[in-house]
């Protein structure tokens, strides 16, 4: 008898190693990565695209073996390549929020799968407040644009209204206070 799917340890798969996505990282990752994928979300409302959070597999080499991660956040727009709880096209943008655990594979074989799979934007949040946005530019990722928080409004760096576009989508913004808004 199968695991349901809420009995079921989060794993992912990379170049035929399984790595146990657990234990849970902290809250601070959920809120983040819910406070980014709900602007996003309500700004694709009535498109053809879709925003998932934390529950789609993403398989990068459908054609030659069976690896596959799950990303914090993703957009997908093509949904001819959506099957059960998979996903084996292009996403249009990835976000992945570091936790202790995961935060050197996010860097590396992660960064380096999105970058190959052809991922035009990738984020790397930290629940410290930091939020480093790559690009691919001639099928390598440059780090376009660097933030890091400062909240404290006397601060002469403060920067919590700091707006930020999806470059794909430009009608998507947030500001760096409400990707991080709830963590106080």
């Amino acid at each position: 008898m199968g695991l349901s799917e809420y009995e079921r340890k989060k794993d992912e798969k990379i170049n035929g190693v399984i790595y146990q996505m657990s234990p849970s990282p902290s809250y601070k990752h959920g809120i983040i990565n819910n406070n980014i994928n709900r602007t996003i979300g309500y700004h694709l409302k009535n498109s053809m695209c879709l925003v998932f959070m934390e529950n789609l597999d993403f398989k990068y080499h459908p054609d030659i073996n069976d690896d596959y991660v799950c990303p914090d956040v993703m957009i997908i727009c093509d949904r001819k390549h959506l099957k059960g709880g998979t996903y084996s096209g292009v996403p249009r943008f990835i976000a992945e929020t570091l936790s202790p655990s995961t935060a050197k594979r996010d860097r590396t074989n992660k960064k380096d799968i999105y970058e190959t799979a052809g991922v035009e934007e990738y984020w790397i949040v930290s629940p410290q407040g930091a939020v480093e946005i790559y690009y691919l530019e001639n099928g390598k990722y440059v780090l376009n644009q660097s933030y890091l928080l400062q909240n404290d409004k006397e601060d002469e760096e403060y920067n919590a209204e700091q707006e930020i576009c999806l470059k794909s989508f430009p009608n998507i913004k947030m500001t760096l206070g409400e990707i991080f808004a709830g963590l106080e």
